[in-house]
């Protein structure tokens, strides 16, 4: 029996059995793609943080430790690829003749390297001009001694006499930070910044240097050993980072205080972790709703042919088919539309993996590779027993076989209707959503040094709850629309359908459930579309703002000796600049604090920039400005100096800065004008902003150190380079080209452009199957009505007359509903998901050519549909028709 009853269906309703299959793939394939993103995702940020790291592990050791056993244990940790041992030295000061004039620094460190540490540890130094070994001084070193290659310099030894050596290199040290970290101290007990002066010695030559000096002062000396891990780690930064906080641990417990251990690349993997969970959110908000979707698809596409199938199974059970019987037959109908869905759906995915991320596979693992296929079937068989198997059951064990056998259910509103669940589930959205992103609301919560992390689900309550609700209500108008306003429909119809106007309201009244079913869904894919679109966009449009918040303009120079003056002009000369704006970027103290002092000229900063309002809490960017501008003595604090201090608007704020007669701090006084957050260039922690043209009045100087450049967003890479052979070696030149891969959070770095094209395919598709499908398998399903038609004498200006005034409403109301969907899901989307912006957006950015593209190409496949309906109905005898049913 089940091979003769699945051979019918075959035969006679392969139309409906393929619809169903093609919802079950598409939430099969978007499944699987969305999964194989996640994990592929996951190991790019495992992957990136391992590679951003210059040393994995700074182990410090203790005064008085064992130095041969310490270094014996550490050699022994089970993963260490490669170690080298450190000297750090404290200098009192550095001088040096150059050009017959004298040069001096302040106190600086020199490190001791060995003959292997380059190779070992390739991006720790990175040689600007002369050799690689020897004798190297930091960039700015060099520039504070005016020393070059060649030149001798003298180290100052702390109760001993200067050592003179000969400079072979200049060097940048890019990780210099990390370099001269505090071990073992908490963040907060960090160096404010590296030391400036820095000399690298060979570790012979160091030893040389430092050995007699450390028995008088052995605490201006110390050894850390650098350490290289084995990379292959778990693919799951939160894994990784485990795993390698474990093994510091571990190594500080087994070394009974010896030593501490500079976690550099648990650092990073804590941060990757923390933006691993991010995707995970990501997979959830933009891939879990379009599954939802796809089986919403599957299951009208089974419910367009419910009347004939109740019919059908009232026929057998008059035969004497038993519920169980039944049950069987459904179950086997689901399972091949399943199959074949899972199936169709998994190869799919194959290949969309393939276009979007250049290969087949669903993961870096084998774990991935087979458990996200597998997940995906598993779901697309659920979808089609929930959408086949479960109605059955339903109509079983709820109906007569008179029941059954009649055609057109009851027109009276569900239960749910007549409570008012859409009202209470949409307020509940509304209560949801700002109890979740109130104050101190965090999305995903990664505290450091702790390996599990926090992700407030209950944030998902708010936009699945408006989704659900945008869809019920949109049910109940839709359904309020086609019944009690099916008059209305006749009047706006009218100019198109004449005198059919009539017969087409009721028409559409009497048989609207199927309709409303269709509007429902067709909301809900176009609300798809436009909150994922929406987002998608707004997240490159922020990615691009936190570029040039990072490097500052399109081309940004940083010298650290002051250029000539005519130097502005020379770069506005450049071909290919539109603007350039100098900055000065000094140090001044705040109390005991010191911090960055960016001085500027607020009336025209914004010529080579761009400022987000975002920047500045409780005002905006034109209004800080302006404040600048009109009172020269303001200046921009970060919330945090506010809080230690104590301060409100209006003020004094005293500071102190370098007189340029003196060479002096000196007290000047400001008056605190607002709060800034964020700042071209500046760092992520407190900074402060002034008007220059009062600091060079204050302190008799004010001299740029920081050139952005504005290139329009055009030929970044170029103008940096005929920059650079304006100002040579003296000076750093970034292009926002270059710095728009690294920025940001290593979600940020992950190349999305593959998920975009991912979810705006599938919710193109989606939209498209809502309407293009649902409407075809509801016209078929009514075709015995207008075969009637047709032998009672209707032409084919009439049958498209009906078939098309259906398409419109469906088409208008769809989209339209969908559209108000869309926008205040994309806010709330937005809004919640506001941690994986850097900085938040000031307006949500609308992909207008996409939308547009959408409703385009989904009211064209509901024309095409309804076109090729009427060809059909009126090129096929009526009596065929009739009989078919």
């Amino acid at each position: 029996m089940i091979r003769v009853w699945l051979t019918g269906l075959l035969r006679r309703q392969r139309a409906r059995l393929l619809g169903a299959a093609v919802g079950v793939a598409v939430a099969v394939a978007l499944i699987a793609t969305l999964g194989s993103f996640l994990a592929t995702s996951q190991a790019t940020m495992t992957e990136r943080a391992v590679r951003s790291v210059a040393v994995d592990w700074q182990v410090q050791l203790n005064p008085g430790a064992d130095t041969i056993a310490a270094s014996r244990l550490i050699t022994a940790v089970p993963g260490v690829a490669a170690v080298a041992p450190v000297g750090f030295a404290h200098t009192n000061g550095l001088s040096a003749i150059v050009g017959g004039s004298s040069q001096t620094t302040g106190p600086g460190m020199v490190l001791g390297i060995p003959a292997t540490y380059r190779q070992l540890f390739p991006q720790q130094f990175r040689t600007l001009t002369g050799a690689d070994s020897g004798v190297l001084l930091a960039q700015q070193t060099a520039a504070n001694l005016h020393a070059a290659p060649g030149d001798m310099i003298s180290i100052g030894r702390d109760g001993l006499p200067p050592v003179a050596v000969r400079v072979a290199g200049i060097v940048e040290l890019p990780q210099a930070n990390s370099l001269f970290q505090t071990v073992g101290a908490p963040p907060t007990a960090q160096p404010a910044a590296p030391p400036d002066n820095v000399v690298l010695l060979p570790e012979r030559e160091w030893h040389n240097v430092f050995d007699a000096m450390a028995v008088n002062r052995p605490d201006l000396i110390s050894t850390q050993v650098h350490l290289r891990r084995d990379h292959r780690l778990p693919p799951d930064p939160a894994v990784a980072y485990s795993a390698v906080r474990g093994a510091a641990h571990n190594l500080e417990a087994r070394s009974a205080g010896a030593v501490l251990v500079g976690d550099n690349l648990g650092a990073a993997l804590d941060a990757a972790r923390g933006d691993a969970a991010y995707a995970r959110v990501l997979f959830l908000f933009l891939g879990l709703p379009g599954a939802v979707l796809a089986a919403l698809l599957t299951s009208t596409v089974t419910a367009a042919g419910a009347g004939r199938r109740r019919a059908e199974q009232a026929l057998l059970r008059v035969r004497g088919a038993t519920a169980r019987q039944l049950l069987v037959l459904a179950t086997a109908e689901a399972a091949i539309i399943g199959a074949a869905g899972a199936l169709a759906g998994v190869l799919g995915a194959a290949v969309v993996n393939t276009l979007a991320f250049g290969s087949p596979r669903f993961g870096t693992t084998t774990t991935a590779a087979l458990g996200w296929p597998a997940a995906a079937a598993a779901t697309g068989m659920a979808v089609a027993a929930a959408t086949v198997l479960l109605p059955v059951w339903r109509e079983l064990r709820g109906r007569t076989v008179a029941d059954a056998r009649r055609r057109h259910g009851s027109s009276s509103l569900p239960t749910w209707a007549r409570l008012g669940v859409d009202g209470l589930i949409l307020a509940g959205a509304v209560l949801v959503f700002y109890a979740t992103t109130g104050s101190g609301y965090q999305l995903v919560l990664a505290p450091e040094g702790v390996p599990a992390i926090s992700v407030s689900y209950w944030a998902f309550a708010g936009p699945a709850l408006l989704w659900i609700g945008a869809g019920l209500l949109t049910w109940r108008l839709a359904d309020l629309l086609l019944g009690r306003g099916h008059r209305l429909i006749a009047v706006v119809l009218r100019p198109f359908t004449a005198e059919l106007a009539g017969t087409v309201g009721a028409g559409l009244s009497r048989a609207r459930r199927p309709l409303v079913r269709g509007i429902v869904l067709l909301t809900l894919a176009v609300a798809f579309a436009a909150s994922t679109a929406t987002f998608n966009a707004t997240y490159r449009q922020q990615a691009e703002v936190d570029a040039q918040l990072t490097n500052g303009a399109d081309v940004t120079v940083t010298t650290t000796t002051p250029l000539p003056a005519e130097v502005t002009a020379r770069f506005a000369a450049i071909p290919g600049v539109r603007a350039v704006e100098p900055m000065a970027h000094r140090f001044a103290y705040i109390g005991a604090d010191l911090q960055d002092l960016y001085a500027v000229h607020p009336a025209s900063f914004t010529r080579a920039t761009a400022l987000q309002n975002g920047y500045f809490p409780q005002s905006d960017a034109a209004t800080r400005m302006s404040a600048l501008t009109h009172a020269p003595d303001s200046i921009l604090l970060s919330a945090e100096t506010v809080h230690d201090f104590q301060l409100q608007p209006g003020d004094p704020v005293t500071l102190r800065l370098v007189d340029a007669s003196t060479k002096q701090p000196r007290p000047i006084s400001f008056h605190y004008a607002g709060v800034v957050t964020e700042f071209p260039t500046a760092p992520k922690d407190s900074f402060l902003v002034a008007n220059a043209d009062y600091l060079a009045t204050q302190t008799g100087a004010a001299t740029p150190n920081v050139y952005l450049i504005d290139t329009g967003g055009r030929d970044t890479a170029a103008v940096a380079a005929r920059v650079r052979a304006v100002v040579g070696a003296g000076a750093t030149v970034t292009d926002i080209a270059s710095v728009r891969a690294q920025v940001g959070s290593s979600l940020t770095a992950v190349d999305l452009s593959g998920l975009t094209r991912i979810e705006l395919s599938f919710a193109l598709v989606l939209a498209i199957g809502a309407g293009a499908l649902v409407l075809g398998l509801g016209l078929a399903d009514r075709r015995r009505s207008y075969a009637l038609m047709v032998a009672l004498g209707a032409r084919s200006r009439h049958l498209r007359a009906l078939v098309f005034s259906e398409t419109s409403v469906l088409t208008a109301a769809g989209i339209l509903a969908g559209g108000v969907t869309g926008s205040v899901l994309s806010l709330m989307l937005v809004k919640v998901l506001r941690g994986v912006f850097d900085p938040p957006p000031d307006t949500v950015a609308v992909p207008w050519l996409y939308l547009s593209a959408t409703a385009a190409v989904t009211t064209g496949a509901l024309g095409a549909v309804a076109a090729v309906a009427v060809v059909l109905f009126t090129r096929r005898p009526a009596q065929t028709l009739i009989r078919d049913q």
